[in-house]
């Protein structure tokens, strides 16, 4: 099985290629942009052929959510025109496609978790253009494909709120987090070992949508303060509401998902926010302390 992982330089991307050496028995080919532009079809056809791939891991996207709504065209270029030709490449070449979506499609409005079909509603650009893509995907309909959207993610890769407090909280006494926006925060090695286990095995004849994230329920203050505690640091968590920290682009308050679907297909242990980010956090002091880059 030759596998394509674009937008291998980010976190999804990044988790992945790490253990792809788990997997010897496929051979993968790691894309970043600067490798592969998906938004020109062209090259991508081309690449696919010439490489004999057979499915498409689809990472990259335009994540930038305030800087979105100062750039809507780029975003939508990323995140719903280039998963329109990869999902017409898919159906061209008989190759499965999975990609990545995420919570932000809803409104944030809901007072229990929100299940595969429940109407989505997105409140900011980041969110519309992923949907965009997603309903693509949805209209051409590449076979034993799939859509898997996840929330709050973060790495020992990259940029994201785990490692943002690290660095804050060595420089500050303080730090003010929201405290009345909930979600479930999501270890992006979870999701590639599932995509790695699970995923690309998937045998189906429609575009399935499965949601993704750890087990458990959090603001972005206890995330914080969980944070701080599994890593014994003395920066001191206040909670604020969202009106004391207004942003370019609406956050929905509420971003819980359903898993059903995904434990009723799938068997693979997700495991509770809290354990995957201790891991996490060991992770980073590996990565940190160790005189080979791990990338």
């Amino acid at each position: 099985m030759n596998v394509l992982v674009t937008g291998s330089k980010g976190q999804l991307g990044s988790e992945i290629k790490r253990l792809s050496l788990n997997f010897p028995n496929q051979n993968f080919f790691f894309a970043s942009r600067e490798d592969l532009d998906i938004c020109n079809k062209t090259d991508v056809f081309n690449y696919v052929n010439r490489n004999n791939i057979s499915t498409i891991i689809n990472c990259a996207a335009y994540t930038a959510v305030d800087k979105a709504e100062s750039e809507p065209n780029l975003a939508d270029k990323i995140n719903h025109l280039a998963v329109r030709s990869l999902s017409e490449i898919s159906v061209e070449c008989s190759i499965r496609l999975i990609h990545i979506s995420t919570d932000y499609v809803f409104n944030g409005k809901g007072f229990k978790p929100y299940s595969i079909d429940f109407p989505t509603e997105p409140i900011n650009v980041y969110g519309r253009t992923k949907l965009a893509g997603e309903n693509a995907m949805l209209e051409i309909n590449p076979k034993n494909s799939m859509i898997i959207r996840t929330s709050w993610v973060y790495s020992s890769f990259g940029n994201n709120f785990v490692k943002t407090m690290l660095r804050l909280s060595e420089q500050k006494e303080s730090l003010n987090v929201i405290c009345d926006q909930v979600g479930s925060p999501t270890y992006a090695k979870d999701l590639a070992e599932f995509i790695l286990k699970e995923a690309i095995h998937f045998e189906n004849v429609q575009v399935k949508k499965y949601h993704f994230s750890n087990e458990g329920v959090c603001s972005w203050y206890d995330f914080a303060k969980a944070i701080m505690e599994l890593q014994n640091r003395e920066c001191e968590i206040l909670p604020i509401p969202s009106t004391e920290y207004p942003t370019p682009a609406k956050r929905p308050y509420y971003s819980i998902m359903d898993k059903t679907g995904l434990s009723k297909q799938f068997a693979f242990q997700i495991y509770h926010w809290r354990d995957s980010l201790k891991k996490c956090l060991e992770t980073i002091r590996i990565d940190f302390n160790s005189p080979v880059e791990c990338r």
